[in-house]
């Protein structure tokens, strides 16, 4: 690792103590570690033990030119293989959410073009705020990286959410980062994606609000964590990731027929698709007229996919499933895990703002059946993907 260059910026907070031993501990690693402080965090940390720590100067004033040959936060900038902004006040993830730059590290991080992960720390209420909220899911949605704040004592003397994640834990998302996030090499998966059309007559169809959005992220992050993706997709207008084989299905007995063709061959099974529940029991050759002031269709159940998947699956298999809910949530998921031998379940209310279909966001829970396994806020449904990945890895490899 002594190729990858990371620029660490630590600002004014209590936990920038911690700062300190994450330096430390990628350094050690053969990390070259740049720290930039902010003047605020030179109140709780002082620069020299930064720079022992990285062995490096640690850049403070944006006016400190002390390399000739270089404008300091320009080559900072451009050379920085990842940025770590940890611990990130609430005032710092405001100027990043802005686009502020009046000090060193605001403005070096805007002249970067690397992958910048952010681990906030402040008190709970703070936290909690909306004007903070709205500024991290702005930065979500630009693709900035998050390592959650944990709960817990917090330094002010609440208990609550905001405690900056812990040195090991910002070191471990590093080095997973720059191993390239191969968990999935080797396996296949199996996705479905999108809704599903049942037709009345040749012009109208019964379905659901469902845009592949979420399927489609998951595939997109299974084909990066190595795997060979195969995606069952119904009627969406999305692009197909790289490196993903796609099926394209409309009805539901379309959908069934294309998963148990593949389902021998795959490793993972993720059902992401929102399969309509109901088709016409009579499906009319020609347009229905406008005649009368009512229409009457007697409905019938579709396929029950996630229960055939469920019996027909291997000991070598995980099935994933996915449970859209607008109450009793955990309730709902849990029972559906259990009756549809699922392995894992991700639940969301689709009636929280953001979390519905057709959003670019997205806010999960995880079960398995001995109960919540992972809690995800508002995040980009790319992030919310790549989490689920990342756990699915776990899972396999037995961690």
């Amino acid at each position: 690792m002594k190729e990858k260059r990371i620029v660490l910026g630590v600002t004014g907070g209590i936990a920038a103590f911690k700062a300190a031993s994450v330096a430390s501990g990628l350094a050690q690693r053969g990390y070259d570690v740049r720290v930039i402080m902010t003047k605020s965090a030179t109140q709780f940390i002082t620069p020299l033990t930064m720079q022992i720590l990285s062995r490096h100067h640690v850049a403070v004033d944006t006016f400190d030119e002390y390399n000739p040959e270089v404008v300091n936060h320009i080559d900072l900038a451009d050379h920085a293989d990842l940025f770590i902004i940890a611990p990130a006040t609430a005032n710092i993830i405001a100027k990043m959410a802005l686009g502020l730059g009046d000090d060193m590290l605001s403005t070096t991080l805007l002249a970067t073009q690397a992958p910048i992960v952010v681990a906030p720390a402040m008190n709970v209420h703070m936290y909690e705020n909306p004007v903070v909220q709205k500024n991290l899911a702005t930065l979500r949605e630009r693709g900035v990286f998050f390592i959650e704040p944990g709960q817990g004592h917090l330094a002010c003397g609440y208990v609550g959410k905001g405690r900056m994640a812990e040195p090991e834990e910002i070191i471990s998302w590093v080095e997973t980062f720059f191993a390239g996030g191969k968990p999935l090499a080797g396996k296949t998966v199996l996705i479905t994606a999108g809704p599903t059309q049942e037709p009345i007559d040749p012009v109208r169809y019964i379905s659901n609000h469902s845009s592949g959005k979420m399927g489609f992220a998951l595939a997109e992050a299974a084909a990066k964590a190595g795997a060979e993706v195969i995606l069952i997709a119904g009627p969406v207008s999305l692009q197909t990731p790289e490196r993903v084989k796609r099926i394209d299905v409309v009805r539901a007995l379309e959908m069934r027929e294309a998963v148990l063709h593949y389902l021998p061959q795959a490793d993972i099974i993720i059902k992401a698709a929102a399969v309509s529940d109901y088709r016409p029991l009579q499906e009319h050759g020609q347009k229905l007229k406008k005649t009368a002031d009512q229409l009457t269709l007697t409905l019938t159940k579709t396929e029950d996919i996630a229960s055939e998947v469920g019996k027909r699956k291997k000991e070598h298999q995980l099935f994933v499933g996915f449970a859209a809910e607008t109450q009793r949530v955990e309730d709902y998921a849990r029972e559906k895990l259990e009756r549809k031998g699922m392995d894992l379940i991700v639940a969301n209310d689709v009636t929280l703002p953001g979390a519905g279909f057709g959003t670019e966001t997205n806010i999960v829970t995880v079960y398995d059946r001995q109960g919540k396994v992972l809690s995800l806020p508002l995040m980009s449904k790319a992030e919310v993907a790549a989490e689920i990945i990342r756990l699915i890895g776990e899972r396999l490899h037995g961690n």
